[in-house]
This record gives structure tokens, sequence and C-alpha cells, in this order.
């Protein structure tokens, strides 16, 4: 009995101290810790095969292939007053179809609900609750008429799946969102309030 009572204990305490461990490392993109410097993390970025478009004091813009997709924009963002990588974001490749663009969204959330179980938060919802035909979906997004969202919430961090526009373009964006870096970020902006 003694030895089953010890043998537990272990198992609890190997199960709590990596899950501790867990809570206190970077969300991860690509298998690479969104953490370090821009330029440190422009190299990673390379190193895994994304092509360099531009960079600013702020962040970073790379192509490449992501998730089977090709042709998809990185995003790379910082603080302008810190140094330090925070969010890394994915811009799908634009779709003029409702289905197509659908198509992304739900492919990706599925996929994501693979690795990291089901969502925090998804909302579906077109503007007024009102669902607009299929021939007119893609000219109420481009009015911004809905919210496509879901949400997963780790311990390291926030992954958020969206349907997204820009002007006339509409796309599904992905982002990642850092806990240790987000409140090193949301710290230094509190200090200049």
């Amino acid at each position: 009995m003694k030895a089953i009572f010890i043998t537990l204990s272990a198992i609890l305490l190997s199960l709590n101290l990596s899950a501790q461990s867990a809570e206190n490392q970077h969300l991860l993109f690509k298998g690479v810790p969104i953490d370090g410097t821009l330029s440190e993390y422009v190299e990673k970025m390379k190193l895994n095969g994304f092509t360099l478009l531009d960079s600013t004091n702020y962040g970073a813009m790379f192509n490449g292939e992501f998730a089977n997709y090709q042709n998809c924009k990185i995003g790379v963002g910082t603080s302008n007053k810190k140094d330090l990588v925070s969010t890394v974001f994915v811009l799908f490749p634009e779709r003029k179809e409702w289905n197509d663009l659908y198509g992304d969204y739900n492919r990706l959330k599925q996929m994501l609900s693979e690795k990291y179980g089901p969502p925090n938060e998804s909302k579906e919802k077109w503007e007024n609750d009102y669902e607009p035909s299929l021939a007119f979906r893609m000219s109420a997004i481009k009015r911004g008429e809905c919210n496509f969202t879901t949400t997963f919430v780790t311990p390291n961090g926030k992954i958020q799946l969206r349907i997204e526009h820009q002007d006339a373009t509409c796309f599904v964006f992905l982002g990642y969102f850092d806990k240790i870096n987000g409140e090193i970020m949301k710290a230094k902006a509190i200090d200049d309030l």
C-alpha cells in the first residue's frame, strides 16, 4: 500500500511540475518560442523558410508557406518602445468566394481544435443576427457586418482565428499572442500612464 502511495505521489508531483514548467514557457509558432528581440526572431523565421519582405522598429513581415497554405503573409510584432517579440500572425491568401473563405476558416479551426482542444470561445455571427444569402456574404464581410472569431487560450498565451477584411480583400487571420511577453508589454504601457 505504501509503495502505491509513493508511486501515485511521484506521478502527481511530476504532472504538477510539468504543468508549472509549461506555464512558464513562451507560446510557440512553428516550434519556435515567441520571444527575443526582433532581429533574433527574424533570423529564426528565415531559418524556418520564410522570406523577409519588410522590417521596421516594431515588426517584420514575411512571405511563405504555413499549414499547407502557400503565399501566406506572416507578421512578427513588437512594441516600438521595447524590442521584444510578443505576437506572430498569419494572413492567409485572399479569397473571393464565401465557400473558399469559410472553408479556410473552418479547416483551420478544426486543425487548431485537434491540437489545442475545444476553443474557449467561438463567435460566428452576422450583424443583427441576419445571415445574408450566399451571394451577399462577401459584400457583408467587406462592410464589417460579421464576426467570425475563434479563440484558444493556453497556459502560454492566446491563439485567435478570424475572418477579416481589408478594404475589398477578404482573408483568414490567425494570431499567436505570447502571455509572458504580452504581460511585459502591458506593464511597460502601464508605466507610461
